[in-house]
């Protein structure tokens, strides 16, 4: 029976990747299990006895009251987080039909988690962050040049003539021309050569560039690395490194291509946009945004840290519009503080956003003064617009007289909407519990922040109904393994990785910082605090944190991929764009948020 359980398990992530020997040892050591209709393999709370393998039949896993976690088929597991968490199980797992499966030990799941990084990855769902953020060189260390150079590199053939080439290079405002014979690098003609070989020493115009170029440049595949074109430039002194993969041109890195790079982090965009003189300079430098997190998120930065740079753009571009604005009028009339709230408000921006910002003011401020304010959220909302983020669909913006208004009238807005909790009131709720000072005076909203988690935490109304509208958004859960995608419209057959899948961890996030009065905005510091406070358990807080951390990073990979096709970024992704691995690991991490979405409802805190 060996043999047929080894090709078996050949056919299964992860055990496909591991080598034939120790997949062998897997299938001997694995106890078969004939599982009849209707039979219980485990039980909530009894011990776990050890990781179970479907390889015939359905089984279906219900949680402790009852709800359904998983309808499981041929080839999927179960049993792997009660084995991580001290061997008792954590669902109850009943046979949908006669079923086989197969049982590996406790002992023997543990020595291949220990052992293998493979399984290790597979069933673990976390994904360790290391502790000290990588320098501007690390990160070019672990760039493929893939992701560094241009794909369509202009060229043209030997025979061309130097008037031609000319040509090219000007119209296309390069220095250098790939020359290529049936998409076979023969050399590379640079401005160098124009200059040194054929005007230093007068050519015809029409003499072909074979007699000027530099034959068999030097080059690198496209499986280099970032730090491979440094060092060849370096060492060679080269502007232009052609990438030839079996001789055949599929791009080109300049030294314009690694000072772009190098030039790209936050904090050279950061500074960039300090020096902007107007709106129109700052678009210029917002611009490089979508590269941006192209290349944060190649040199293998996490969504947290990807998200977290690309808000940092966002409050800059803000910042330097306000002074812009103070500079031409004058400086602000009175005390005011620019908030940001939906997913600036959280530090979470990615490569789609709109604005989302409010005007808090201070109390002394006059009639006149309002004017002045109305003029700053004009200049700063059609400055930001112009910048790449677009105006609000629900005018949500400090232009809207709604959203700019004194600090006693905030208080007010947030003391009615606890009061009398509306679905308006819940809706804007929502967005305004995530409020994040961006430039003016802290002072002007931290009282309003304290006052209203408060009175918040302490209304049991309130909070019912801000936990029935977390619970509106669903995970897009399908049977037997599967993805519920869209139905209709333009996106038919995708998932919303926004609404179904982000969105409900940050309204998860929301309700447990009102219950435990908790300052932060960020989703993932409020998931943590939340476990450190008791709010839920520290086992629910890792389980959801995970989930979020494999959710957001499908996210931002899925923008990064629609970028460098020169596509415009959405949240809507069609589930065959993953790997298997990929979306059994999606699809675990929907079922941790629906597991917590349900003990909200239930009023419970989730088991550890």
């Amino acid at each position: 029976m060996s043999q047929p359980l080894d090709d078996f398990f050949a056919r299964q992530p992860p055990w496909d990747r591991l080598p034939d020997a120790t997949r062998h040892r897997i299938a001997v050591a694995a106890q078969p299990i004939e599982a009849a209709d209707g039979q219980i393999l485990t039980q909530v709370g009894t011990p776990q006895p050890g990781l179970f393998v479907i390889r015939a039949g359905a089984v279906t896993t219900t949680d402790a009251r009852g709800a359904i976690v998983s309808r499981l088929g041929p080839g999927n597991s179960f049993g792997e987080r009660a084995l991580q968490r001290g061997g008792t199980a954590l669902v109850t797992a009943r046979a949908d039909t006669d079923s086989e499966l197969l049982l590996l030990s406790p002992d023997l799941f543990a020595e291949l988690m220990r052992e293998h990084d493979l399984v290790r990855r597979f069933f673990d769902r976390s994904n360790p962050l290391g502790d000290r953020p990588r320098t501007r060189a690390e990160e070019l260390t672990s760039t493929r040049v893939a992701d560094l150079m241009a794909t369509d590199p202009v060229t043209c053939a030997p025979g061309a003539s130097l008037l031609d080439a000319a040509r090219l290079m000007r119209d296309h405002r390069i220095s250098s021309l790939c020359v290529t014979e049936d998409g076979r690098l023969r050399g590379i003609l640079t401005l160098r050569d124009m200059v040194n070989k054929a005007m230093a020493a007068p050519l015809p115009p029409d003499t072909p560039v074979a007699r000027v170029m530099t034959e068999a440049p030097i080059t690198l595949p496209s499986a280099a690395i970032g730090s491979d074109v440094l060092h060849r430039m370096m060492e060679r002194h080269l502007g232009h490194l052609p990438i030839v993969d079996d001789g055949r041109l599929v791009g080109m890195v300049t030294q314009t291509d690694l000072t772009r790079f190098l030039a790209s982090t936050s904090a050279g965009l950061v500074g960039d946009m300090a020096r902007a003189g107007s709106p129109e300079e700052l678009a210029r430098v917002t611009a490089r945004i979508p590269e941006l997190l192209v290349q944060l998120t190649a040199a293998g930065n996490r969504h947290e840290v990807v998200t977290r740079l690309v808000t940092d753009m966002a409050d800059g571009a803000t910042r330097r519009l306000i002074r812009l604005y103070e500079k031409a009028q004058g400086a602000a009339p009175v005390p005011f503080a620019w908030v940001a709230c939906g997913s600036q408000g959280r530090q979470e921006q990615t490569g789609i956003s709109d604005q989302d910002n409010a005007l808090i003011i201070s109390d002394a401020a006059t009639d006149e003064d309002m004017e002045w304010f109305a003029g700053l959220a004009r200049f700063v909302s059609d400055g930001l617009d112009a910048a790449g983020y677009f105006f609000c669909p629900g005018d949500m913006m400090a232009t809207n007289p709604r959203w700019r208004q004194r600090a006693s009238v905030w208080a007010g807005y947030f003391r009615d909407w606890i009061a009398q909790p509306s679905k308006e009131a819940q809706m804007l709720a929502s967005v305004m519990f995530d409020l994040r000072v961006i430039a003016g005076e802290e002072g002007l909203f931290a009282p309003l922040h304290h006052d209203t988690l408060r009175a918040a935490s302490g209304n049991s109304i309130f909070t019912a109904h801000m936990a029935s509208n977390a619970l509106g958004h669903v995970p897009p859960l399908g049977l037997l393994r599967g993805f519920a995608t869209l139905r209709s419209g333009e996106h038919r057959n995708h998932i919303d990785l926004k609404l179904n899948g982000v969105v409900p961890v940050v309204d998860l996030a929301r309700m447990y910082a009102l219950e435990g009065r908790l300052l932060p905005a960020n989703t993932r510091a409020r998931i943590e605090a939340a476990g450190e406070a008791g709010v839920i358990s520290l086992h629910g807080a890792r389980d959801l944190l995970n989930a979020y951390d494999v959710i957001a990073q499908t996210r931002i990979e899925h923008q990064t991929r629609q970028i460098r096709r020169g596509e415009a970024p959405d949240n809507f992704m069609q589930p065959r764009e993953l790997s298997d691995f990929e979306r059994s690991h999606l699809r675990d991490a929907f079922v941790v948020v629906k597991t917590m979405q349900a003990a909200m409802m239930q009023g419970r805190r989730l088991l550890g």
